[in-house]
């Protein structure tokens, strides 16, 4: 997977601080926007999706993984995205198992798709030491690094 992001150029470094989580959403999905993967509909999505249902995005502590339904209007193709935030996003105030500073943005087409690349996601995120090390990443040597290291 982080050959996956790597290869792709799928990689972003925010240096300054989201004023807000929805910001650090808008953000982590630049990348796919950018990519043409999707449009400003399916960020709209996610973030309305947050407001109702809360920081389901937040999978573990100090990752999300932003996306919405598999069947939004908004998304025109298949990819992951990772953001590294310079500072925690803080989702829920007083709740700091809910701040997140890595996202990995999920866009998926169809729902085969979009399980596979949860799946895929996951199986990296459990690997021991991983997420630790992407939290050190400021660079793109940096990560390369951690791509060398882990292998994956």
């Amino acid at each position: 997977m982080l050959k996956y992001f790597y290869e792709n150029e799928l990689i972003r470094f925010c240096e300054n601080t989201p004023a807000s989580w929805s910001e650090a959403i808008t953000l982590s999905c630049q990348t796919l926007l950018e990519k043409g993967m999707i449009t400003q509909q399916y960020i709209d999505e996610i973030i309305a999706c947050v407001q109702k249902y809360g920081p389901y995005i937040v999978i573990v502590p100090g990752v999300a993984m932003p996306h919405s339904s598999e069947d939004s209007q908004g998304v025109l193709g298949t990819a992951i995205s990772f953001t590294k935030m310079s500072q925690d996003v803080v989702f829920e105030d007083g709740n700091d198992e809910k701040n997140a500073r890595l996202f990995f943005t999920l866009a998926a087409k169809n729902n085969e798709e979009h399980v596979e690349n949860i799946s895929k996601l996951s199986e990296m995120l459990m690997t021991d030491g991983v997420i630790e090390a992407l939290m050190t990443v400021e660079t793109m040597e940096d990560y390369e690094d951690v791509m060398t290291m882990f292998d994956l």
